[in-house]
């Protein structure tokens, strides 16, 4: 397995974005992960819904001349997950949540992107748990058709305070979506104090990864204190001949304690420590062909 890195242009928020692009160039990568998040990233939904071309033409520019490509487009249609969430239970949300997601398809054709994620919902306390499932089901079967159909894979991340908080429900969720698929992050179940094996059967349902330190009680940690069994993941991706960007997502926001990090210091320390269990893994493979 050799990993197609990417990483995220909201690792930097504090930068302006053509700086940012500038900056990951300048840290070795050809690819870039971009948040399109409402009120907290460089470019918002309601940006994206206003021109998806024009906004895609500008920033593709940018793109262009620091040599990357786009990996991933991942959008978030509220300030906070539980904000116009995908499930949320009042119809004029849906409706509109569904407006912005054609419009974030053509922006992501237009960047010459093939990967969306979202994010699935959560449970609200004024309806039944029963009915946040089934309207999340429900939209997130139309947003894989949506996308099919624009040739474009659509996947939702699970996480911490979602509907979606450990890998049984996240499985069962998968399972009931024919052609979803998974942006996975083991940090969201290590920092609950889950396994690392609990969340290996969700590789083969991966069609891109989010990789950053975590430990229990940690969201986002050093490498240096991290739990996550970053050699078993990249074993597990070998068996599942996983195909994705493994995208470097260290964030920079006062949630969490997910702004105590050196991002850049610690996204280069976990490309390098991937790269060396990819290599140790390849030549064990080498040493067992001959």
């Amino acid at each position: 397995m050799k990993p197609r890195f990417s990483c995220a242009d909201f690792t930097f928020p504090l930068l302006s974005h053509d700086k940012v692009l500038v900056l990951l160039n300048l840290l070795g990568f050809e690819a870039v992960d971009l948040g399109v998040f409402e009120g907290r990233s460089h470019y918002s939904p309601s940006q994206v819904n206003e021109d998806p071309r024009g906004l895609a033409k500008t920033i593709k520019a940018n793109l262009d001349a620091n040599h990357l490509t786009v990996s991933d487009v991942f959008l978030q249609t509220g300030e906070e997950p539980s904000i116009s969430a995908a499930n949320d239970p009042d119809s004029t949300a849906r409706e509109r949540n569904r407006q912005w997601f054609e419009a974030m398809l053509t922006f992501t054709e237009e960047l010459n992107c093939r990967h969306l994620t979202g994010l699935p919902g959560v449970n609200h306390t004024s309806i039944p748990l029963n009915t946040d499932w089934n309207l999340a089901v429900g939209e997130a079967h139309w947003r894989v058709q949506r996308a099919k159909q624009a040739g474009i894979a659509y996947s939702i991340e699970a996480h911490v305070g979602s509907i979606l908080p450990d890998p049984e429900s996240t499985l069962r969720f998968l399972q009931e979506v024919p052609d979803l698929t998974l942006t996975l992050d083991y940090g969201h179940f290590i920092y609950q104090g889950m396994s690392n094996e609990s969340a290996h059967p969700l590789l083969k349902y991966a069609s891109h990864f989010h990789a950053r330190g975590g430990a229990k009680g940690q969201l986002q940690s050093t490498v240096k204190e991290n739990t996550i069994d970053f050699k078993a993941v990249v074993e597990g991706m070998a068996k599942c001949d996983y195909q994705g960007f493994l995208c470097l997502e260290y964030v920079w926001v006062d949630w969490e304690g997910c702004n105590r990090t050196d991002n850049i210091a610690e996204t280069l320390l976990l490309r390098q420590q991937i790269e060396s269990y990819a290599n140790n893994l390849r030549e064990s493979g080498l040493q067992r062909d001959r």
